[in-house]
């Protein structure tokens, strides 16, 4: 029987480990991947997390699964397929294995929605990005695209334009989906060009993006567009599926969770991107990690 089971081993899951060793509870980390660090693996530089500047995506996670085995974090990978809530404690059945524990920390992220077409997986991390407010800085007087039509898509454009020297937005339909007010702002920029009726069909770059060929969703003509960055916001999905009908979510399927982490089930608890919250970067998950164990100690210590 554990005291917790950190499910995921992202920012949030290894923060939370590192905490709930500190604070000597039995835990055990599982992570389907295989491998520590979440989204923060496919980011080729971080360079807005406290103390740490340009530091390497990849790094970073292998550093923060680091501190968690130095303090013999037990980790098991394996990928939960449900959570069963009984009285007085909580079953995690993985394709291999059930465990037993008094309480769950759901960390597991979310995924961003890609294009899945040529060049993208191969030149993520090397101007391909689906974070803006994480990796715009490293285009500042570039050229750059961003794909999509929503309120994110609007905002990375908006937020991209204030560094960049010129910015396409590239929409499959002719009008946005954003918020009046974003494409207001949005149409007032002079470095922002919008394509709209195209769609992305490949990324392409040696090493490194370059260009990028669109083709029209109306006469089905295609052109290329030479860029050094392509920012991906075709939507996000938090990784809740093996939880629906369980915990309490909004209409976008994030878990129903405050700061404190804690869930609509008594001992469920949520941290980091999965939960419902405005600002999703690494140094919110790692606190939310951190706040989440402190909620786990108030339950154990109130049973």
């Amino acid at each position: 029987m554990y005291d917790l089971i950190i499910i995921g081993s992202g920012p949030a899951g290894l923060s939370a480990a590192v905490y709930g060793k500190r604070a000597g509870l039995n835990l055990l980390v599982i992570e389907k991947n295989g491998m520590s660090g979440g989204q923060v693996l496919n980011t080729y530089e971080v360079d807005n997390y406290l103390g740490l500047p340009g530091i390497n995506g990849f790094d970073m996670g292998m550093q923060f699964r680091a501190h968690a085995d130095k303090l013999q974090a037990e980790f098991r990978d394996e990928a939960v397929m449900r959570i069963e809530n009984e009285e007085g404690k909580k079953k995690v059945v993985t394709e291999q294995n059930t465990y037993e524990t008094k309480t769950v920390l759901i960390a597991t992220g979310a995924s961003h929605a890609k294009l899945n077409v040529p060049g993208e997986e191969e030149l993520a991390g090397m101007g391909v990005s689906y974070c803006a407010t994480c990796d715009g800085a490293f285009f500042r007087n570039r050229t750059v695209a961003v794909v999509g039509g929503g309120d994110v898509a609007a905002e990375d454009a908006i937020f991209l334009a204030r560094g960049c020297e010129k910015v396409y937005l590239v929409h499959r339909r002719d009008e946005l989906r954003a918020a009046n007010i974003l494409q207001k702002n949005l149409m007032e920029l002079s470095n922002v060009e919008i394509l709209w009726n195209h769609v992305v069909t490949s990324i392409e770059g040696d090493g490194q993006t370059e260009k990028m060929i669109i083709r029209s969703t109306k006469d089905e003509s295609v052109q290329e567009k030479e860029i050094d960055g392509i920012f991906i916001a075709v939507g996000i999905h938090p990784n809740t599926a093996f939880v629906e009908g369980l915990l309490e979510m909004d209409e976008k399927g994030y878990i129903k969770a405050g700061e404190d982490g804690k869930t609509s089930v008594d001992g469920i608890f949520a941290a980091g991107d999965v939960r419902t919250k405005k600002l999703r970067q690494i140094i919110t998950a790692v606190s939310d990690g951190a706040n989440a164990v402190t909620s786990v100690q108030e339950y154990l210590l109130s049973k």
